[in-house]
């Protein structure tokens, strides 16, 4: 039971590193950390920026399905599980 558990969290991790790989990390930087350029063009913050760090996941998730400034909403183009897992990945940046 505790190999299936820990396989699974293994899974979900694995998942949220692909997408935010495909879909996060041009703008978001790989470690959660955006270019100067990235940063300034497009007002996008670090993950380990109080303002982002204070966001619940739930907040997160719900800017990721509707956009917010230039970022545009992944409803629709991303499952909830896919957003979830990419959300839970890029707060691992900020611990």
């Amino acid at each position: 039971m505790v190999v299936l558990v820990l396989s699974l969290v293994a899974v979900a991790q694995s998942s949220g590193e692909a997408v935010y790989k495909t879909k996060c990390q041009s703008c978001h930087g790989v470690a959660g950390i955006p270019s100067a350029a990235m940063a300034k063009a497009l007002n996008v913050k670090p993950a380990t920026d109080p303002s982002v760090k204070g966001k619940s996941e739930a907040q997160m998730i719900e800017l990721t399905k509707n956009g917010v400034g230039k970022m545009p909403g992944y409803k629709g183009k991303l499952s909830d599980a896919e957003i979830k897992s990419a959300v839970a990945y890029f707060h691992s940046f900020a611990r």
